[in-house]
């Protein structure tokens, strides 16, 4: 997830500020005569989006410490939480639970339907983590997150990297274990797992490029196969096995790597993504100042970033 905001916000300057039509018809992915549309704005910069079971969304204002819900129902904004340990990625557990990546002391964190919070992570061998970033959780509860580098003005520890690189993680079924499962990547950011909890993807955001892996039931990572040449900041899937990546505009791919559509999105910078909604058929897109949706053929996959009903 997340680029240092506003610090990378290089795209689509030159934008209007309304979105225009989009080709629907000869889509496979957007819904006949659907339009992107703005769903709220006024915020510092979005992030983090997460689908609870019932098709409603919360996602983080990380300069303004706060996750905000939309409610599938009524289309309504509220403050869920504030502050928010200057929350990220989220992702809903099987029990109700959000799962934040909590930068401002670089923790993971549990959040319990009644917002009790429960500190998961907050070191690796005794050395601080760099900043958990986005993460998923397969069915079994194992968690994946990413931790790169992006110094914050929050901080109150040194902003230099604390730990000999930018890895991914793997949080196992107890929740106390915590093994490093992937550490050549330059930079990781996005991430997201298939329903089966056969493929991990992991956005090398620093590299440019997207990577495939085969999960392990032990948590561990093998077969790193090169799915596309695009970073990600956030990450999604629908369920026909398509690969959504953000950062200008959002970028689909498809379970082969061949890219089938892109979604212009009237923002500095597209930070994340999630199917939301009752029937989850909304692409709920977190960019820069502003959230959008947009109709889609699709729903987001079971499981895939929201926990199956």
């Amino acid at each position: 997830m997340q680029t240092p905001f506003p610090f990378l916000i290089v795209a689509a300057l030159g934008l209007l500020l309304t979105a225009g039509p989009l080709a629907a018809a000869d889509s496979k992915i957007i819904a006949p005569g659907a339009r992107l549309e703005k769903l709220a704005g006024n915020f510092d910069f979005t992030e983090g989006p997460a689908t609870d079971t019932h098709g409603n969304v919360f996602f983080t204002d990380q300069p303004n410490d706060r996750i905000v819900k939309w409610n599938a129902a009524d289309g309504k904004f509220t403050d869920w939480l504030k502050p928010c340990g200057r929350s990220n990625g989220t992702y809903f557990d099987k029990d109700g639970n959000l799962l934040a990546c909590a930068d401002e002391k670089n923790e993971l964190w549990s959040i319990a339907p009644d917002k009790k919070i429960t500190v998961l992570v907050k070191d690796f061998d005794g050395k601080s983590l760099n900043g958990p970033n986005d993460l998923w959780i397969r069915r079994d509860g194992g968690v994946y997150f990413t931790d790169p580098l992006y110094p914050r003005p929050y901080w109150k520890r040194d902003p230099a990297m604390q730990q000999d690189g930018q890895h991914v993680y793997f949080l196992g079924t107890d929740r106390k274990s915590l093994k490093r499962v992937a550490a050549d990547l330059k930079q990781p950011n996005g991430i997201i797992g298939t329903p089966d909890d056969k493929t991990l993807y992991v956005a090398d955001i620093g590299a440019g490029k997207t990577y495939a892996y085969d999960i392990e039931a032990d948590g561990s990572l093998r077969n790193k196969r090169l799915f596309c040449g695009l970073g990600s900041d956030g990450m999604t899937l629908d369920n026909q096995g398509d690969v959504y990546l953000t950062g200008h505009g959002v970028t689909v791919f498809d379970k082969s790597g061949q890219q089938i559509e892109h979604i212009d999105v009237p923002e500095p910078w597209t930070a994340n993504i999630t199917f939301g909604g009752k029937d989850r058929s909304l692409l709920f897109i977190t960019a820069s100042k502003s959230v959008y949706g947009l109709k889609t053929r699709v729903a987001g996959a079971a499981g895939a970033d929201a926990p199956a009903k």
